[in-house]
């Protein structure tokens, strides 16, 4: 078990959620942690590491399932990456859907923006926040 001292977790529901995990790992390089299915095949909760940070998904609830119910929207997610450009290169190499192709911005960074099958934006490069 890796215990982190990670304070805010982001945390999608997936009208996929397995097709989510597939893309989050194929073509983002995350790595799976636990993964719980219900009984009805839906994935209640999974867990996945990119480096040191973790997220956290599902599949869309009804609240059928003793969930409380929520369906996922669209979000936007920035990652930090070291060599955007090798990561650019992974995701368009597994078919990703580029939004923003890979550039140099005003502010000094590097990066893309990708689509996943669920709506959402994974925008990709090197600025990191203040305190980063």
């Amino acid at each position: 078990m890796t215990v982190t001292t990670q304070s805010i977790f982001t945390t999608f529901r997936c009208r996929d959620a397995a097709a989510e995990i597939d893309f989050l790992e194929r073509v983002l390089g995350f790595e799976r942690g636990m993964v719980v299915e219900g009984d009805d095949g839906a994935i209640h909760h999974a867990e996945l590491r990119l480096g040191g940070e973790w997220i956290m998904l599902g599949s869309d609830s009804h609240g059928d399932d003793g969930r409380l119910p929520f369906e996922g929207g669209p979000v936007w997610t920035y990652i930090v990456v070291d060599d955007p450009d090798a990561h650019y290169q992974r995701a368009r190499d597994a078919g990703a859907e580029i939004v923003q192709e890979l550039k140099d911005e005003d502010y000094g960074s590097r990066g893309y923006t990708a689509r996943d099958p669920e709506g959402n934006l994974w925008t990709v490069g090197t600025y990191r926040p203040e305190g980063g």
